[in-house]
């Protein structure tokens, strides 16, 4: 338990560092024509962040004379947080370039995933009255032939693949009255069949609208609370009944795929609107978790019509944590353990049925606030990809951290307090992971068969 350390947050503090980008931030199985190597959104294939791909590497390559894990290819790119996605033999990454003060160049970038190079870039004038403007936050969506962006400020974009073309677009700001967050827009769309379900924010019920993927026509609009968060909206089925699950900063809110129509829905209002890190289901039972207000798990009824708290923190503390305070990572859950990063850094297992911690270290991690590491489970293993940019393959299990292998992967690149930092979720698709910084995209080839 960290005691000792006491950091008043203010909110104008507070504004200074959060890069969001998570984060980010979905669950659902698209109607895409990606291939089960590819990595065409937030999270992955089935968007749970799970590296499925069989030929993987049992212990990371050795070092390049740089002291780098060795790469296909290294393309310099500009600032930002969103991660990159990967389908059709593609890349698609956003950026910032050209920035003076509040003004710049958002950016939306396709590259070969063979070479690196850029095979069409998309650029358009912004200017950011969020904290942290040091680019966007949301990994792109490809489906169908099409590519899907949010740019920090509400920029809101299909593209054709192949060409880069501008299909339809949005504007959430004029459009719909958006009221953006503190640190900008992060949620990563939803493709459901036909339709593209995101966070607005907007006036009139609009936190959350489904579009016609194809032509930008709005099919329903639902919810009434202003302050957005970060969490993008998922769909799970519980007992029969599919849902789009909401973690917005005054509730869990379950919806209606088809209608928008508010299925059921728990109060959980959370400190300075920081919805962040993927809900996880497992079995009837919902998981999130929150900075300050810690962790909440539901368990929703067996026709899926209502939900209740099954058990909570009993902390609202940052300090003071008796169980998973997440931030910007997702924990991965399971019925019978819950592992995730905690507000300091701590890299913590849970007891799934009661909240109750099982063990915490700090070997994959850092000891401060905000302390990042992305978790991306693989068989029977995990890669980790810290903030220091390294890349670790360990087991977790309630039997404590056992670590494998670890490397260099990117360098860290944005100052955050004392330490240089990625807050960028990597992609793990071709056998390959690719990760960004705010200087260059890599990647790096995983498979057993690569050659030294």
């Amino acid at each position: 338990m960290l005691t000792t350390l006491r950091f008043p947050l203010t909110l104008a503090f507070f504004r200074l560092w959060m890069p969001l980008a998570l984060c980010a931030a979905v669950i659902a199985l698209p109607r895409s024509t990606a291939v089960a190597d590819d990595w065409p959104q937030w999270g992955g294939p089935r968007r749970d962040l799970v590296w499925r791909e069989t030929g993987i590497v049992k212990t990371l390559p050795k070092p390049d004379a740089n002291g780098y894990l060795p790469r296909v290819w290294s393309t310099p790119i500009g600032e930002g947080y969103a991660g990159p996605a990967v389908a059709n033999g593609r890349v698609f990454v956003m950026d910032i370039v050209d920035r003076r003060g509040a003004r710049g160049k958002e950016r939306v970038l396709c590259l070969d995933a063979h070479t690196g190079k850029v095979l069409w870039k998309h650029a358009y004038d912004v200017r950011y009255d969020i904290s942290y403007p040091a680019g966007p936050r949301s990994t792109p969506v490809i489906s169908d032939g099409r590519v899907y962006t949010v740019g920090a400020v509400g920029h809101f974009f299909c593209f054709e693949e192949t060409t880069g073309k501008v299909l339809w677009q949005k504007d959430f700001v004029k459009d719909y009255d958006t009221r953006l967050p503190i640190w900008g827009m992060v949620a990563s769309p939803l493709v459901d069949g036909d339709q593209l379900i995101t966070l607005v924010g907007g006036a009139e019920d609009a936190l959350v609208v489904s579009f016609d993927r194809k032509t930008g026509k709005e099919l329903w609009r639902s919810l009434r609370d202003r302050a957005v968060g970060y969490a993008p909206p998922v769909i799970f089925t519980f007992g029969k009944t599919r849902q789009v699950i909401v973690w917005h900063p005054s509730a869990v809110s379950s919806l209606d795929p088809a209608t928008g129509k508010l299925l059921w829905e728990v109060p959980f209002r959370v400190r300075s609107g920081l919805t962040i890190a993927t809900p996880r289901k497992v079995g009837n039972r919902l998981f999130v978790s929150a900075f300050y207000n810690g962790p909440l798990m539901l368990e929703v009824a067996d026709d899926g019509r209502s939900a209740k708290v099954a058990w909570k923190g009993n902390s609202d503390s940052e300090i003071d944590t008796d169980g998973l305070h997440c931030l910007i990572p997702s924990p991965w859950v399971t019925e019978s353990h819950i592992y995730g990063v905690c507000s300091y850094g701590q890299l913590r297992c849970l007891d799934a049925k009661t909240g109750k911690r099982v063990w915490e270290t700090f070997q994959a991690t850092g000891k401060d606030r905000w302390w990042t590491a992305f978790l991306v489970p693989h068989e029977d293993r995990f890669f980790i990809h810290n903030e220091q940019g390294e890349l670790i393959i360990a087991k977790l299990s309630p039997k404590g951290y056992e670590e494998i292998s670890r490397a260099k992967l990117v360098s860290p690149t944005r100052r955050v307090r004392r330490r240089l930092t990625i807050w960028s979720h990597p992609a793990f698709a071709m056998k390959s992971v690719f990760a960004r910084n705010d200087k260059q995209i890599v990647r790096v080839d995983l498979s057993e068969k690569r050659k030294e």
